[in-house]
């Protein structure tokens, strides 16, 4: 059996990469734009000490905000996506560097301006809405800027904080280029002789191997080379750790997740809310993990036994072109404007399909649509992929309404909803598979992916949660974040999530290496909220038709219009509850019910 080399970029046919050509039409454009953006510091200096003078002069600001926003996102974006299609090319990792430090230096040109907007008296600030019209467009944004009087500093202080985002960001730019361009493995060989490419992105398609014997020496390989850099990466996430409490303390927040779901209008209490409601539904998460052990034949189910079909011999092949068109199929319950856009993003080069020597691993959506949202996967013809796709053009098609609805200064979504239009898309996807599969074996099959949605969005991510605020709180403690009692951490909320009839084998004690989303200043928690809501949302659609469909694209078109829980409500979801999170975990435990009846 011979397994296919991971080509080199080079190798990739054109027609399955994305066209940045729709961003810059050449890389001297890009260069142009870096060039005259360099120049910007000065036009925004004539600003300074002077945006509450007038209604003029302050929408003036305004829209060159916007401007500098889009453009800024453009040449980022650009040098950003050539970055990742091969990690380990210097020439596009220096792109965007200087990309980044456009970006800082313009933030902290422009840092004078906060504290001004803070300081204009509410008096005077009415009569400019009254005075400008053009100023109604910036009453939400004046509104998020004025909130945060608590949290801004001095024009000068304000200077300083901006000019240290490049610093801010080398741990999560060290450990990136730790896992994706340095980091190697050896391949592993399967039960006849052939070796198998292991890399980040192949781990989880090796895992699914139905030889439980290769699985085991996928997962040792894997572990034991991630353990040599385990003290590397410990190191990086202290460091991340600690640029996140200097900025915390200095903008006077109690802690690192206060300040990091400030901005996003989400209290605490509801990453909180989420551990312990995750916390009371563990039964049924060790009732999945029983079956699973029961439904393979295994005397003992280990870590790396977790990926692996349930009923291997319903796995199917979805080449990439057969993935489209089954999304197609199960999005159409949408409406035709939402597949003409999925038609339009496939046949336009949106998309960067399949894995090559150094590309970032993983799946993202640039989250920018100007001119048109880019989306990169790792695609690997399975199941998995497929949903994977669904997924990230639920987050591409999420930016697109929003951008086309709302004005720059509204059109970019918070975290905490970014979530619910991909999962949206996944449940749908989902529910059209099992309305159309009578096979028996193959309909378990599928109710075991989805219940490995469950395991993976609500469950292992609520996990991460946990775990990253207990790195927050060792941090804020002053506790060094060392391999050591990370592994020990980890290893304790391991067994605690898998309960026991899963072995906890040692590897997994190092997990926490190679997750990048420990970088994202608590983001892993909006996965499990934003699954719960997209059940919800997926099930009205399903249920009530073009009105449920009518006010979720309100929400698709919603950007910051308003705060998040706001949005979602329009959607049909009141987050503000725990009911999304414990009906979305009640029907999890339903459907290990069903497989438990199941005669497999």
């Amino acid at each position: 059996m011979s397994t296919k080399a991971i080509p080199k970029r080079s190798e990739v046919p054109v027609e399955d990469t994305w066209d940045l050509s729709d961003i810059f039409p050449t890389e001297e454009a890009w260069q142009a734009e870096f060039a005259s953006l360099k120049e910007l510091p000065a036009e925004i200096a004539a600003f300074r000490g002077k945006l509450g003078a007038s209604a003029a002069g302050l929408l003036a600001w305004f829209r060159l905000q916007d401007d500098l926003s889009v453009r800024l996102t453009k040449l980022h974006g650009y040098a950003n996506c050539h970055s990742d299609e091969d990690t380990a090319d210097s020439h596009y990792v220096d792109m965007k560097s200087k990309a980044m430090s456009v970006v800082v230096a313009i933030s902290a040109a422009a840092a004078f301006a906060t504290p001004e907007i803070m300081a204009i008296p509410e008096e005077t600030l009415a009569d400019f809405l009254k005075a400008e019209p053009g100023l109604e467009e910036y009453r939400r944004s004046l509104y998020l800027i004025r909130r945060s009087a608590a949290h801004i500093l001095s024009p000068e202080c304000e200077a300083l904080l901006a000019a240290a985002g490049e610093m801010a960001d080398a741990p999560d730019n060290i450990g990136s280029t730790l896992r994706n361009a340095d980091m190697r493995f050896p391949p592993v060989k399967d039960a006849q002789g052939a070796e198998r490419a292991l890399t980040n992105g192949t781990l989880t398609t090796l895992l699914e191997d139905p030889d439980p014997d290769f699985r085991r020496r996928v997962f040792e390989t894997y572990y034991d080379r991630l353990g040599e850099y385990r003290n590397t990466i410990a190191a990086t996430l202290d460091g991340q750790f600690k640029q996140l409490i200097f900025h915390a303390r200095a903008r006077h927040y109690e802690s690192t997740l206060e300040a990091a779901l400030f901005g996003n209008e989400i209290p605490t209490e509801v990453y909180l809310n989420l551990i312990e409601a995750v916390h009371q539904n563990l039964p049924a998460m060790y009732r999945y993990v029983a079956l699973r052990k029961k439904l393979l034949g295994l005397s003992e189910l280990h870590m790396y036994d977790v990926y692996t079909p349930i009923v291997a011999d319903a796995a199917a092949t979805i080449p990439f072109a057969e993935a489209k068109a089954t999304v197609l199929e199960a999005l159409a319950v949408l409406g035709k404007d939402y597949t003409d856009l999925l038609r339009k993003g496939f046949g336009e080069r949106w998309i960067d399909v399949y894995e090559n020597v150094g590309k970032r691993s993983g799946a993202y959506s640039s989250g920018s649509a100007r001119p048109h949202p880019y989306v990169l996967l790792n695609h690997k013809d399975n199941l998995d992929s497929m949903f994977t796709l669904a997924h990230e053009m639920g987050h591409a098609l999420h930016s697109y309404h929003s951008c086309a609805a709302q004005p720059v200064s509204t059109a970019d979504y918070v975290i905490f909803v970014a979530e619910v239009a991909s999962t949206v898309n996944e449940v749908l996807l989902m529910r059209h598979l099992l309305g159309k599969t009578t096979d028996k074996k193959a309909r378990a099959y599928l109710i075991n992916h989805f219940l490995d949605q469950f395991k993976g969005t609500v469950y292992r991510q609520t996990m991460f949660a946990e775990f990253e605020l207990m790195m927050g709180k060792m941090a804020e403690s002053g506790e060094a974040l060392t391999a050591d009692v990370l592994c020990e951490k980890y290893l304790e909320l391991n067994k605690l999530y898998f309960g026991p009839d899963m072995v906890s084998d040692p590897g997994i004690a190092l997990e926490w290496a190679r997750i990048p989303h420990f970088f994202y200043d608590y983001y892993v928690f909006q996965y499990a909220t934003g699954f719960s809501a997209a059940v919800a949302i997926a099930e009205r659609i399903l249920s009530e038709g073009e009105a449920a469909v009518a006010d979720y694209k309100r929400f698709l078109s919603g950007g910051s219009s308003a705060d998040p829980i706001s949005l979602l409500k329009i959607a049909g979801v009141d987050m503000s509850t725990p009911a999304p999170v414990n009906s979305a975990l009640q029907l999890f435990a339903e459907l290990v019910r069903e497989l438990e009846g199941m005669d497999l």
